[in-house]
């Protein structure tokens, strides 16, 4: 059986307990993972800040060439690594492929981003009185940086904190998720062979309510990154003080389907936003709001298209939908669709179970107070609902406190635009579903979905600091 250690200062570290990961489609153990104790993070946190010291100095153009060997590597081991997602996270065989592209274009982007670093000159005699002085900005690197992971893009939205901290100089202490390490532990085999400097990296495993304070308050940390629940999020935001912190946090993403759209040429791309790696997707598509005179045809197709899809192995390449990160989560999600039924809701299609699977469901009659509704499912769940105007579909888009990204299908210029104007979310997509998403756009929401942005260039910005520099000419 594999043993998954720890990563700490270049070499990989034994613990005293382990726990076993198991496969989420067959319920195999795969792996004995290394516990963390709180003392192995703090010495992470150190071994970071002392590598730090001399990484910050670290020329752009080297840095640029370690994450562009990345990116080399990753090409030459895709299909492994496609492998190792569908194994621990049963991620679909060519969703997972499809992860390790953008992967590969997200250590790219923060490749050509490290050479990209740049500040602007302060005209300081636009000041009265100051005649002889020069001014000007640069972006500093901040140090270590505690990047906490989830489960659902375990390659790419590690990247997406690597990347960018590595760009500019800083170093990194890495907690995956319990499901998901395999995927980070990868990563430091593969930064240690594309010359990433022992300390840049340093990878803890284990139980994140044990070692996140730790993570989250060490004098040493300088930045705190994360993406998950917003529960979390929210405890993590009132222990960090004075440090940098990211958080990318839940969704139950909308989109408009106004009558102007040609519905059969956008369904099998909504199916594919609803249901990809089973609805367990930050912006999967969960609220579909369809004007009224094309909601019943719209309905029979998403039905149709929803049928067509394939429930199996995460390693057959036929494979659709493949099993729920956890058996507790196919309860969770059955409970909410049964409370659902018992107010009214009617399932359309999908509802059945297994301990490991949930059907794609398409959920009708719903209400906006139904959890299915106004909370994030994480499961392959859409509510369908129908609506009479625009003012009425945007302020059900907006009567949610999850605001990441939004959708609208119309082609009417001024309905886009005035959607785009009203509609509250850290993204509005046109013309596309709200699923959609590129790894150097800025990506981040509202309201109770996160604080800040990533997106290799904003990343950057909130991975360093901005440093003033003015010089007197004559003394």
């Amino acid at each position: 059986m594999k043993e998954a250690k720890l990563w700490i200062d270049g070499a990989w570290e034994s613990t005293a307990e382990t726990s076993e990961l198991k496969a989420p489609y067959t319920g195999e153990i795969l792996a004995k993972v290394a516990k963390a104790t709180v003392a192995d993070v703090e010495r992470a946190i150190e071994g970071a800040h002392k590598t730090f010291q001399s990484f910050k100095k670290m020329p752009a153009y080297e840095r640029a060439e370690i994450l562009y060997k990345v990116v080399t590597i990753m090409r030459e081991r895709k299909q492994e690594l496609a492998e190792i997602l569908a194994s621990e996270a049963a991620k679909p065989l060519a969703a997972g492929l499809g992860e390790i592209d953008r992967t590969i274009a997200t250590y790219q982007f923060a490749a050509e981003a490290a050479k990209q670093s740049t500040g602007e000159t302060i005209p300081m005699d636009a000041a009265p009185g100051v005649t002889d002085r020069i001014g000007y900005t640069k972006r500093v690197p901040l140090g270590v940086v505690s990047a906490i992971t989830p489960f659902n893009f375990p390659f790419n939205l590690v990247a997406h904190k690597l990347g960018p901290a590595f760009a500019v100089g800083n170093t990194v202490v890495l907690k995956p998720a319990s499901q998901t390490p395999l995927s980070a532990l990868v990563m430091a085999e593969i930064f240690k062979d594309a010359g990433l400097p022992d300390g840049a990296l340093q990878i803890v495993t284990g139980s994140g309510g044990e070692l996140s304070d730790t993570l989250v308050t060490h004098p040493l940390v300088k930045k705190v990154t994360f993406t998950g629940s917003g529960a979390v999020g929210l405890k993590i935001k009132e222990k960090i003080g004075l440090r940098k912190i990211t958080l990318e946090l839940g969704s139950n993403a909308a989109v408009i389907v106004e009558p102007s759209t040609p519905i059969e040429k956008i369904m099998a791309r909504c199916v594919g936003g609803a249901f990809g790696f089973a609805g367990q997707v930050c912006i999967s598509l969960q609220r579909i709001y369809v004007h009224a005179s094309i909601y019943e045809p719209f309905t029979k197709l998403f039905v149709e298209e929803t049928a067509k899809l394939v429930i199996g192995n995460p390693l057959d390449e036929k494979t659709d939908v493949s099993a729920m990160i956890h058996p507790d989560e196919v309860s969770r999600i059955k409970s909410w669709i049964d409370d659902a039924k018992r107010q009214g809701a009617i399932v359309a299609t999908g509802g059945e179970f297994t301990d490991r699977t949930c059907t794609p469901t398409v959920m009708t009659n719903v209400k906006p107070h139904m959890k299915v509704v106004c909370e994030e499912t994480f499961a392959p769940i859409v509510s369908i609902v129908p609506y009479d105007t625009l003012d009425e579909a945007i302020a059900l888009v907006n009567e949610s406190e999850l605001a990441l990204n939004a959708g609208i299908y119309t082609n009417v210029l001024t309905d886009a635009m005035k959607a785009a104007e009203e509609i509250e979310a850290g993204a509005v997509i046109i013309n596309d579903i709200p699923t959609f998403r590129v790894d150097n756009m800025p990506y981040g929401g509202v309201k109770m979905s996160g604080y800040g942005k990533e997106g290799i260039k904003y990343a950057v910005e909130e991975m360093t600091d901005l440093k003033f520099i003015t010089m007197k000419l004559n003394y």
